[in-house]
């Protein structure tokens, strides 16, 4: 599902997802980020296969992450993704995840470099990606 310039995937909370707290562990919140973002390029048409293709790998090398609400077992969580801009090598994806009520309970910001994936350095960001995000300054 598409929304706001956003791409959204849609997941439940599981019993192996919660920790001592009875909420979900700190650490999964990352990997449902990145789920959703893998939902993005799937989304865009940038598959592992495509960037294969042209020779590129993305690294992420920062995740800034804020965690607003707890989210417990069985809770119905939409991750929604968008493109927030671009650099030469490297671009920042937004992503927010919400719970069943509407509740913002996290957002972050995920700064990714495109690597070439022969000399494992940073290599400017192909036209089939850098075409997703907005228009910067």
């Amino acid at each position: 599902m598409e929304i706001m310039g956003g791409v959204s995937l849609e997941i439940v909370v599981r019993s192996t997802e919660i920790d001592v707290n009875g909420h979900v562990n700190n650490a999964k919140y990352l990997e449902y980020l990145e789920w959703g973002r893998e939902e993005w390029y799937e989304r865009r048409g940038l598959s592992y296969e495509t960037f294969l293709a042209l020779g590129v790998q993305t690294v992420t090398v920062n995740i800034n992450i804020n965690y607003r609400k707890e989210c417990r077992q069985g809770d119905r969580l939409t991750i929604v993704t968008e493109a927030e801009r671009a650099g030469r090598t490297s671009y920042v994806l937004k992503q927010e995840i919400f719970n069943q009520s509407g509740e913002r309970c996290a957002d972050a910001l995920v700064t990714s470099v495109a690597m070439d994936e022969r000399t494992r350095a940073s290599r400017p960001i192909p036209e089939e990606l850098r075409a997703h995000f907005p228009i910067g300054p």
